[in-house]
């Protein structure tokens, strides 16, 4: 099980003045110190351009570091302007992965307001078919947060050869209908981490969400991934690094025999969550009302 962010996180609490490669920095070590994966430059680096601003976060790091794009959907108003955003975005990201850029994720909010109109279900599936026309050798990532997408239909969404599409479930709930209706071959990243400052985010809710995206279309955890829901660029620097924690406690915790597991988190998730565990514990049987124990 892995964990990454789908967004930006705050600016780190560093001088005015500091360089873009210092924030850039600030951030790709809390990411690692909190034990994410794929990492990103959490968002420091869009004064860059996109290949320099991959390889600045990837250059700090041995890990996996991804490059997140703002999709054509997003970004145009009509077909025309969508589709010329798409064709020079595909140029981006054959450079992006002629670069060695490992996971390019594609970030389209604006899919939530599609709904069941046809000639916006046929914008996006022309804009993404152009967007990822000839592209090979890097894994190529859906990102929708910000609400429901579910009736623009997976056969819209996922109509360009996406290798995983990532979820937000909390601000758009009704997206867990198209993570039972992604094929078993994708992959899926729930976004299941609150970007609400005060939120619990129990873990065992977190643990819950990678068990049933793995168990649909008989996914596996290895094609299951934990996120935020969105940007944590709104909270403050300290409150991210927590949310940050959490996140990667949690992918630590799937990663548990099931023993160590049951002990590590609520008990009550064991038998009342299940799914947290792919099981639930046997309960102890009831004596009968006979029972001479009973009787006082």
């Amino acid at each position: 099980m892995f964990a990454t962010l789908l967004g930006a996180l705050p600016r780190p609490p560093l001088d005015v003045d500091a360089s873009t490669a210092a924030l850039v920095e600030v951030a790709v070590r809390a990411q690692q110190a909190a034990g994410l994966e794929p990492l990103t430059d959490g968002g420091s680096a869009r004064s860059e351009g996109i290949v320099d601003a991959w390889r600045l976060a990837a250059g700090l790091t041995d890990r996996a570091v991804k490059q997140a794009v703002v999709g054509p959907y997003t970004q145009g108003r009509t077909v025309q302007e969508t589709v010329a955003r798409a064709t020079t975005l595909n140029a981006d990201l054959r450079a992006l992965a002629a670069a060695g850029c490992p996971l390019i994720e594609v970030h389209e909010p604006a899919a939530t307001m599609i709904g069941s109109d046809e000639a916006e279900r046929a914008r996006f599936r022309e804009a993404h078919l152009r967007l990822l026309d000839g592209l090979d050798g890097t894994h190529l990532s859906l990102a929708i947060t910000g609400g429901n997408a579910h009736e623009a239909g997976i056969e819209t969404l996922l109509a360009a050869p996406y290798d995983s599409l990532a979820l937000d479930l909390v601000a758009g709930p009704e997206n867990w209908r198209l993570v039972v209706a992604t094929p078993g071959d994708r992959g899926i990243v729930c976004g299941a981490l609150s970007v609400e400052p005060d939120d619990d985010d129990a873990s065992e809710l977190l643990l819950w969400a990678a068990a049933y995206a793995a168990s649909t279309a008989a996914r596996g955890p290895a094609r299951v991934g934990l996120a935020s829901a969105g940007s944590l660029e709104h909270l403050g620097w300290e409150r991210a690094l927590r949310k940050l924690a959490r996140l990667g406690d949690a992918a630590r915790l799937a990663d548990l025999p099931p023993d160590d597991l049951r002990r590590a988190i609520d008990p009550r998730a064991v038998d009342i969550r299940s799914a947290a565990l792919g099981h639930a514990a046997p309960r102890t049987p009831r004596r009968p009302r006979s029972d001479p124990a009973d009787e006082t």
